[in-house]
């Protein structure tokens, strides 16, 4: 199905509440009354409900809950992120999947979202829980201009993106803990997963994931996790629009990409400190088998953690797993 002629029907018939001739569209569009129907038919199969009265024409009668290609490109507002959606239902892991679409050569800004993940990743190797129908599990490919020392902070940005994000659709402001979880009440709502093709002094393009807990009820949340988790209706009593979300966060995600591009990464520093749960906590963290201890400093320029030692030496932590202590 031609994406763009989908998406002109959709808004054609989304513009009035009477019936719109087969007839008319044709002719608007360029394209025959059995192109129509074909593209009516393809619609009805992603969930739109669109009623066929003889001798009058087609209307649009609802519109589905699941975050659809055309659903999150109605009224997004981006300039360029999310000019491309593919909107799966299931999928490996979306970061997987933009992963080789990057490879082949997909633009900037292209996104994949889906319904569920079957291999859902986390960082550090580890499974991220993907249930079908209540989440955002979204991947977004990137082409920076930057060099690979800064990529620390992309998951920055993202992070902040986020935040600000469900701040707007959801009213509530999460905390962000070094360098990718969101936390509400201490418990994790969501999370960043960045992944990168580059070279010794350039990047390919990057993969930026995000998992969002939505629409989970404690009852649904896994026994391994059921007591760190988080998700909106849990904290608001009530469910929340994925599709004004996602679209909230790819607004947020362009106003700050184009931050860092710009060269203003202290604009992405500061934003984060502002939102962080772990300047001036006492940390542990875990990477490549070494343990760090010692008081959380600032970010520096390029993203990464600086801790200080109980010695008194500052160390510079690029990626880790962090244990906020006490």
């Amino acid at each position: 199905m031609s994406a763009e002629a989908a998406a002109r029907i959709l808004d054609m018939l989304r513009e009035r509440e009477a019936p719109l001739s087969g007839a008319a569209m044709s002719k608007s569009l360029g394209i025959t009354r059995s192109a129509i129907w074909k593209h009516i038919r393809s619609l009805r199969r992603e969930g739109y409900h669109i009623e066929a009265r003889p001798a009058s024409g087609y209307r649009l009668v609802a519109v589905p809950a699941n975050p659809t290609q055309w659903e999150i490109q109605a009224g997004l507002g981006t300039e360029h992120f999310g000019t491309t959606i593919y909107a799966l239902p299931q999928v490996d892991s979306t970061n997987k999947v933009a992963f080789r679409l990057a490879l082949n050569g997909a633009q900037e800004g292209a996104v994949v979202v889906a319904e569920s993940q079957t291999k859902g990743k986390g960082r550090v190797g580890r499974r991220w829980e993907s249930p079908t129908g209540s989440n955002i599990y979204l991947s977004i490919i990137l082409r920076p201009k930057i060099t690979p020392t800064k990529i620390p902070l992309i998951t920055l940005m993202a992070a902040v993106a986020s935040a600000e994000a469900i701040e707007e659709v959801a009213g509530l402001l999460p905390a962000i803990k070094w360098p990718n979880d969101l936390l509400i009440e201490g418990k994790k709502l969501g999370g960043i997963l960045t992944e990168a093709d580059m070279e010794m002094d350039r990047i390919n393009f990057v993969v930026v994931g995000i998992g969002i807990n939505c629409n989970m009820t404690r009852s649904s949340f896994p026994p391994s996790i059921k007591d760190t988790a988080a998700s909106l209706q849990e904290a608001l009593g009530r469910e929340i629009s994925r599709i004004a979300l996602i679209q909230a966060i790819l607004r947020h995600l362009e106003q700050w990409y184009t931050r860092l591009v710009q060269g203003r990464g202290e604009e992405i520093r500061g934003r984060w400190e502002e939102l962080s749960q772990i300047r001036g906590k006492e940390v542990e963290i875990a990477f490549m088998g070494e343990i760090v201890k010692g008081k959380a400093q600032e970010i520096d320029a390029d993203g990464a953690l600086l801790v200080q030692e109980a010695g008194g030496e500052v160390k510079r932590i690029v990626a880790g797993d962090v244990h906020i202590r006490g």
